[in-house]
């Protein structure tokens, strides 16, 4: 899995009015929890852009006050109106801990059916997934070239070695199905 670097301040006064102060600055007041203690702290709004803009899953490596972390983003808040990020919650990890992130779907290969005029639908963008932080992949990658019309992939029918599938066995991650064009020529086909 990919990891981001970013680097923050520590901050002792955690109220509305310093965490005000700190957005007009371009500051995002953050907290860090899940490890010994919550550790509150500040980054800069432009440092969340690689993380935020981007359907890829990243480990983030924190950096504050010349002390490491290794942490997911766990939580994100954004102004109602203007989309301005307002507080940033993060969890820390560590190799030996699982733990539960959505991990985005990669389609691959040329179905059959998508060849004979059906369409590809991806019904789930992201699986809830549980893994040690080592074997957590970038993608599921699921290959649809077997696919035919009518037909699709379950969660249950997936296998990724160290994960663990949160989400129910029998919803359909994505499918193949029949456009007016693929009808129309299974019609005419028939007719024949």
């Amino acid at each position: 899995m990919k990891a981001i670097f970013m680097s923050g301040s520590s901050r002792t006064n955690v109220g509305k009015k310093d965490a005000k102060a700190l957005r007009g600055e371009g500051l995002v007041p953050c907290v860090l929890y899940g490890g010994g203690k919550q550790i509150h702290f500040s980054a800069p709004e432009m440092a969340f852009k690689p993380l935020l803009y981007t359907p890829d899953v990243h480990t983030v490596e924190l950096e504050i006050e010349g002390a490491k972390y290794q942490a997911i983003l766990q939580d994100i808040q954004f102004h109602a109106i203007s989309d301005k990020l307002l507080h940033a919650d993060f969890l820390e990890v560590s190799n030996d801990k699982p733990v539960n992130i959505a991990i985005p779907v990669k389609a691959t290969g040329n179905s059959v059916g998508v060849r004979a005029g059906g369409k590809l639908k991806i019904k789930l963008r992201k699986l809830k997934v549980r893994a040690l932080l080592n074997d957590l992949p970038d993608t599921i990658d699921i290959d649809i070239t077997p696919l035919e019309i009518g037909q699709g992939v379950k969660i249950g029918q997936l296998e990724v070695q160290g994960v663990t599938f949160l989400e129910s066995p029998n919803i359909e991650v994505l499918g193949v199905s029949a456009t007016r064009a693929s009808r129309q020529a299974a019609q005419d086909e028939g007719k024949k």
